[in-house]
């Protein structure tokens, strides 16, 4: 179900100076920004970093796109994962947080509200 690693979300405190400094030494390119993120691709792959200041639930890094949170979250359950943060919404549509057996957290995202258009 697990289709790819979509964004990693990293916390910083001050947007502008973060993204000067991941465009410049690391040579990612920025693809939108809002008042609270941006995002910054990496050159050939889709994936993205996502610097944000939001105050979003602790170990939320990567995320693994899913065609529907809902479901997904349901599935893995079964499957013996527990739910460490259950659906919420995001502008781009839902994520949650679940935990495998190994104490990791295994962060899934979905777009039903469709991806963030380019700036």
């Amino acid at each position: 179900m697990l289709r790819k690693i979509d964004c990693v979300m990293v916390r910083v405190d001050d947007l502008a100076a973060a993204e000067a400094f991941y465009t410049s030494v690391f040579d990612l390119r920025p693809l939108w920004h809002d008042e609270s993120a941006v995002g910054l691709t990496m050159p050939e792959t889709d994936a993205e970093i996502v610097l944000h200041t939001m105050d979003l639930p602790p170990d939320l890094t990567v995320y693994y796109l899913v065609d529907d949170v809902v479901s997904a979250v349901a599935t893995y359950e079964r499957a013996g994962c527990a739910v460490r943060t259950p659906p919420f919404e995001v502008p781009v549509g839902r994520c949650a947080v679940l935990e495998d057996p190994f104490g990791n957290a295994v962060c899934v995202i979905d777009l039903s509200n469709g991806p963030r258009p380019p700036t």
